[in-house]
């Protein structure tokens, strides 16, 4: 599997994959137009998201309405001994609709720990980067 980084100019990075272009910027007051997500805010909605496809299959599996499903993600930052933010605590709360089976509660929070882009976080890859001198 490959992703081709390119950058269409300014400060934004586009990612490209599977005939799929994911473009990021950064906002006006780093630099950039403020034209597309920075890749941060892409990292923090893969989350969000990831978890939200696990919960709306769910629903759909089970046949239960998803009228009123949403999921709210709160991020909390906290300085290290630089006063650098780093990301300390990611909270999803999941709105169920109207009349969702109470049986189903701790199931629904069990899937949505499922999501793929949190197993990732919580069992890291390895990080190769190399330097090429371009054809």
């Amino acid at each position: 599997m490959e992703m081709k980084i390119t950058f269409p100019g300014g400060k934004k990075a586009n990612a490209e994959m599977n005939g799929m272009i994911v473009p990021t910027d950064q906002p006006v007051e780093e630099g950039g137009e403020g034209t597309a997500p920075s890749p941060f805010i892409y990292f923090l909605s893969s989350l969000g998201t990831c978890a939200g496809i696990y919960v709306l299959s769910f629903c759909q599996q089970r046949q239960i309405d998803t009228a009123g499903l949403e999921l709210t993600q709160k991020m909390e930052f906290v300085a290290d001994d630089n006063g650098k933010k780093r990301l300390s605590r990611l909270t999803i709360d999941i709105m169920l609709p109207p009349g969702f089976p109470e049986k189903y509660r701790n199931a629904i929070v069990k899937t949505a720990e499922l999501c793929t882009v949190k197993k990732v976080i919580m069992d890291p890859p390895e990080f190769i980067i190399n330097a090429y001198n371009s054809h």
